[in-house]
């Protein structure tokens, strides 16, 4: 008897194992994109994403379907996770978080300021999207996520720029601002998950807007081009780069163009101060440099390779590219030789 018994439950608890994993698993990548949201880090999403899944098993029979869904219950699960562990972190930066530009005299002599002590913001690959590449806009019942308006709005809150920006933003504050306006949760659901009132989450909102718009650096909001003409410009940006093409890649610059490189604490603006910098620092010959196209962000990006004195070309950076009407208006050079891995590229350029 006591064998029969055991087997049911060992039956019973495979079947919940399973229907957990049934209803989970396909929203495993929009909830990585939300702690990517509000930690700036890959890794650490990778991390509250596993945290998550462990809390919401361990809960999972006392789920009531009838009190929310699914995916609402494992956002709440996730954004309480998230704000446990910014309790202890820092928030992730980029260099032009951080110092002032570096200017044309020095430019091109500056020594590299390299500080792997600060834990730097970082890309997100595309692949690691939810299908459609919108990142889930995961509601409180997703009834908007096949909205074209409601995609393209979802699209923008994963760009590097805008995940940038929410790093000025304290946790609470962050996680009502994409509760709100990314996953368009109603103010009464963020109330109850924060346990404040939804005047409360209404004013934070209004702060959070208005922190997130003075953060965001101009050259961050300008007016974009078209997914496809980012892409072309950033092929063409690439191309002119590993020809060693300096007059070409400056005429594919941005009057404004913002190039940063962390974990180097140096960053430069204007085409004129770029391109004197890439001209003295990474384009002195032909042949130094491979590329493979990726995607970042929903941006144009790429695993740059620097050949060694072994003669093979190295993991270097991972680059992400913004493009306006003018040119190339941002790069930024992730040199994290992990981040190679995470966007499924080889350490070792193929031969």
């Amino acid at each position: 008897m006591t064998h029969t018994v055991a087997m049911r439950r060992e039956a019973d608890d495979t079947a919940a194992s399973d229907e957990f994993a049934r209803q989970t698993d396909p929203l495993r990548r929009e909830l990585l994109a939300h702690c990517y949201r509000m930690l700036g880090s890959v890794h650490d999403a990778e991390d509250l994403v596993q945290e998550t899944m462990l809390r919401a098993w361990r809960s999972y029979r006392d789920f009531d379907p009838g009190r929310a869904s699914m995916r609402t219950w494992l956002h709440r699960i996730a954004t309480n996770a998230c704000l446990n562990a910014l309790d202890s972190r820092a928030r992730r930066p980029l260099p032009s978080d951080l110092t002032s530009p570096g200017s044309l005299a020095e430019a091109p002599h500056r020594p590299a300021d390299r500080h792997t002590e600060i834990t730097w913001l970082q890309p997100f690959p595309d692949a690691l999207l939810a299908p459609g590449g919108h990142g889930g806009l995961g509601g409180a019942d997703s009834a908007g996520a096949a909205d074209p308006a409601a995609i393209v709005a979802a699209r923008d809150s994963i760009r590097l720029a805008f995940v940038a920006a929410l790093q000025h933003l304290p946790a609470r504050q962050r996680a009502v601002l994409i509760l709100r306006d990314v996953l368009a949760w109603r103010a009464a659901e963020v109330a109850d998950l924060l346990e404040i009132t939804t005047a409360a989450v209404n004013s934070a909102l209004q702060r959070a807007r208005a922190q997130l718009h003075d953060a965001a650096p101009s050259q961050h909001n300008a007016a974009r081009t078209a997914d496809r003409e980012q892409r072309e410009m950033a092929d063409r940006y690439l191309s002119a780069f590993l020809r060693a093409d300096v007059a070409a890649l400056s005429r594919l610059l941005a009057d404004e163009v913002v190039l940063e490189m962390p974990p180097f604490l140096n960053w430069y603006r204007g085409r004129e101060t770029v391109g004197a910098f890439l001209a003295a620092r990474a384009l002195v010959a032909p042949d130094r440099w491979r590329a493979i196209p990726a995607g970042a962000n929903t941006q144009p990006a790429a695993g740059l390779y620097l050949r060694r004195d072994d003669g093979l070309h190295h993991a270097h950076s991972v680059q992400v590219f913004s493009a306006t009407g003018g040119g190339v208006s941002w790069i930024a050079a992730f040199a994290e030789d992990g981040l190679f891995a995470t966007f499924g590229l080889p350490l070792i350029f193929p031969s």
